[in-house]
């Protein structure tokens, strides 16, 4: 358990799914029996470890198990058989808000809340205002949560759960919590305490923020573990078998749910389509794409991986705060311009995707469509993928000529 924060052994969870289920004592004598049930394996027989340290996305459809195991780790729910061991003081961010009384104000709440989660008074009076700062509700603290927006209610509720400041985070589908600002300010923080050696143990929908997010991941399938392993690799493969995957005449795959389609990639250099490049050139890397609907505010992202399948880079449009215009049906372009590509010779893959204005569900993933030979320019360096632009100095002191 040295290296373990999470180390979970052999976990079955089971419900009871009734069928008929009497509401009331007089039902059950006319019924003459008593409600009837079946057994549900919402876990079955999971084992993992999780590091110390690590970013570990649980991934899975609906009803997979994930948020189910998720408890099962913060101790919300019994597994029936197996194990659970934690080495670390833990908070989960399961049910954001959960403890708030809707009588009691903000303040009153967040003294409330950050007790629930195990923070001294102390504590709370220390990082109080850090906490109302960042959920951005600092004008209405001392009005009862029950008049807040349901934004309002959530961000507080955030705020508070990430104050705790655990060495093992629980979160579920916390990455898509707030508007577009409030969501990079919870990056930010996740990416603080990545860099802290604290674990995250994450379960979310938005595949393409896990892909680059999470360090490993598990892949689980009605209620069973498919696959552990580098996030990468697991969310490909699931991608790939659980979202309708389609090989492209062009080449490359897709996936998504269809009413928007990466229609191509262009790598501009010059205002000239090409697949062959240098480093240091300009690149305008156009996307193009039809939508048979309205979008309001889409997410348009790209990717770059080395033709062996590492991932080089990755943006997308929230991330840079670029709110894109809502697309209406039909046809339509966005660019992404790169400046100076930073890429050293070699050969690359493209791929590009349109998601919501959350990017946290997939219209369309158009993956490593298209594939571009970097040739040498400027700079040119000695090795590995890119180029820093870096330079040398010389500061060894000079002796003066006798």
């Amino acid at each position: 358990m040295a290296d373990i924060a999470v180390d979970v052994k052999n976990v079955t969870k089971s419900f009871r799914v009734y069928r008929d289920r009497n509401q009331s004592l007089k039902s059950t004598v006319l019924a003459g029996s008593r409600a009837k049930y079946e057994d549900f394996l919402a876990v079955d027989d999971v084992s993992l470890e999780i590091p110390h340290g690590t970013t570990f996305g649980l991934l899975g459809h609906n009803g997979s198990g994930k948020s189910t195991l998720l408890k099962c780790i913060a101790r919300i729910l019994t597994p029936n058989k197996g194990s659970v061991t934690v080495d670390g003081r833990i908070a989960a961010m399961l049910e954001v808000g959960s403890g708030f009384h809707p009588n009691l104000t903000g303040r009153e709440n967040v003294y409330l809340n950050g007790s629930i989660l195990g923070m001294s008074r102390r504590e709370i009076d220390r990082k109080f205002d850090s906490i109302v700062d960042f959920s951005g509700v600092e004008r209405f603290i001392d009005q009862p949560v029950k008049n807040y927006s349901s934004g309002m209610y959530v961000r507080l509720g955030f705020a508070v759960s990430i104050h705790v400041e655990p060495e093992i985070l629980l979160v579920d589908e916390v990455l898509a919590v707030g508007d577009l600002q409030f969501q990079e300010k919870c990056m930010e923080k996740f990416s603080e305490l990545k860099s802290q050696g604290r674990t995250v143990v994450v379960v979310s929908h938005a595949i393409e923020q896990m892909r680059t997010f999470c360090d490993h991941a598990a892949w689980l399938r009605n209620g069973k573990v498919v696959d552990v392993g580098e996030a990468m690799t697991i969310v490909d493969s699931y991608a790939n078998a659980e979202h309708g995957v389609r090989i492209v005449e062009t080449g490359g795959t897709r996936f998504g749910s269809g009413e928007a389609t990466i229609t191509g990639i262009e790598w501009l250099v010059d205002g000239v389509d090409t697949r062959t490049t240098h480093t240091g050139d300009h690149v305008r890397l156009r996307l193009n794409y039809h939508s048979e609907i309205e979008i309001p505010r889409p997410t348009f992202g790209a990717s770059i991986d080395t033709r062996d399948g590492v991932f080089v880079w990755g943006h997308h449009s929230l991330d840079a705060g670029y709110v894109a215009e809502s697309i209406r049906p039909g046809h339509g372009s966005i660019d992404i311009d790169i400046p100076a590509l930073p890429l050293r010779p070699g050969t690359f893959d493209v791929s590009a995707s349109i998601q919501d204005h959350t990017a946290t569900h997939v219209f369309d993933a158009l993956q490593k469509a298209v594939r571009v030979d970097v040739l040498s320019g400027d700079p040119m360096e000695s090795g590995g993928v890119t180029t820093f632009g870096s330079t040398f100095t010389d500061l060894t002191p000079r002796r003066p000529l006798v």
